[in-house]
């Protein structure tokens, strides 16, 4: 189909998706847990792709000529064909729409295989796509766990779309090993740093590194992981504010008026939580605040804190729950050299009134989505997202 008419597909499925929004938010509410204030703006974003998309394709694509010697030579784009999307549970809507939307605008078809945690999402998403009239057969829906996965990936694709595990998506990769004609786009976590130093607003800071750290109960790809504070009075007043919001954060279910956590997307989840904390104890870590499975339910959890700063060989892996580690160290050189001593690369952060020391930490760090004095959770869809290391390509 010529390019307006894809354009004016998606435009039609954008106003099937604002019409549909309260739907939308309930399924992803209902599946993963998330308060409804959180899942309101979910299906918001998923109504933004359709434009920030179209913009994106006119900026990277389109077409363009230029006169030679010999006649004019053109630049033209096609669609690869297939794309496979893999979707994750932890924004079921959103994630798998920021590929779906690009594809279809560029001519591709697409499969879609959601999280099996989060299945109407993904139908409500197929259902507003067959009411905006796009051509049959041009986007497909297969549930599943990962068996279904994993025969989606055998078959005859020619783009495949991930977003989720780093454990998963370098099993994709090696799957693909041979394969160069199939195009890999995998976005996966981090363990992400954020250092506090010199803020001149402890009280402020502490807010936003609980943000950072349990927004969505610790369940986004760039929720701080590891905080990183100097050692000094400073430190100590900010991890005593960050305390104090800890006790008051408000658990409950995703219906009720003003809970701040939600449930984990299940009971498995909360234990190992658990699990991955009683292994920073045993090596050493010093509990500020327990991770606890709560009375509301098995998926229920407390947010997390645990000083690591005198236990050696902490891993190096990402737990997707609301858990921080946190470390003392003496000078800012240490902070930044402690903040890419990882494998990831994903988020990271620095709040500090000291525009020298951010550009010094925006010029060091190993990371894709940078954050000066802002919650490491949030990332411009307008902007590129992704990071080096085992967190993507």
């Amino acid at each position: 189909r010529p390019r307006q008419d894809r354009i004016d597909a998606v435009k039609r499925y954008q106003a099937v998706l604002k019409a549909r929004a309260p739907e939308i938010a309930e399924a992803i509410s209902r599946e993963t847990g998330k308060p409804l204030w959180e899942t309101r703006t979910e299906a918001t974003a998923i109504q933004g792709k359709v434009d920030l998309s179209i913009r994106a394709y006119d900026e990277r694509t389109g077409e363009r000529a230029s006169d030679t010697g010999f006649g004019r030579a053109v630049l033209r784009h096609r669609p690869h064909g297939v794309a496979a999307v893999l979707g994750p549970f932890n924004f079921p809507g959103h994630l798998p729409n920021g590929h779906i939307v690009p594809a279809l605008l560029a001519g591709n078809t697409c499969v879609l295989k959601p999280s099996e945690l989060s299945p109407r999402v993904a139908s409500v998403l197929a259902e507003a796509l067959a009411e905006a009239g796009l051509p049959d057969g041009c986007f497909n829906i297969v549930q599943g766990g990962g068996e279904v996965g994993q025969a989606l990936l055998a078959g005859d694709v020619d783009a495949v779309c991930f977003t989720g595990s780093s454990s998963t998506g370098a099993k994709i990769h090696a799957a693909f090993g041979g394969r160069p004609q199939v195009r890999l786009a995998l976005e996966m976590g981090g363990n992400n740093p954020l250092i506090v130093w010199d803020t001149g607003d402890v009280k402020a800071a502490a807010q936003l590194v609980r943000d950072s750290a349990y927004l969505t109960s610790g369940q986004r790809c760039t929720c701080a992981r590891r905080l990183i504070v100097k050692d000094s009075e400073e430190g100590e007043q900010l991890l005593a504010e960050l305390q104090a919001l800890i006790d008051e954060v408000t658990i409950g279910p995703s219906d009720e008026d003003g809970v701040y956590l939600g449930p984990l997307v299940s009971a498995q989840a909360a234990s190992h939580a658990v699990a991955f904390q009683d292994e920073l104890l045993q090596r050493g870590g010093k509990p500020l605040a327990r991770l606890e499975i709560q009375s509301q339910g098995d998926a229920f959890v407390s947010p997390g804190l645990i000083d690591m700063s005198e236990a050696p060989n902490a891993p190096d892996e990402e737990l997707f729950g609301p858990l921080l580690q946190v470390w003392r160290v003496g000078d800012f050189d240490e902070a930044l050299r402690l903040a890419n001593d990882t494998k990831y690369g994903l988020a990271a952060g620095l709040v500090s009134n000291r525009p020298e020391l951010w550009e010094k930490f925006r010029a060091t760090i190993r990371a894709g989505v940078v954050n000066w004095n802002r919650p490491t959770v949030g990332a411009s869809g307008g902007l590129p997202f992704g990071g080096p290391g085992l967190s993507g390509n």
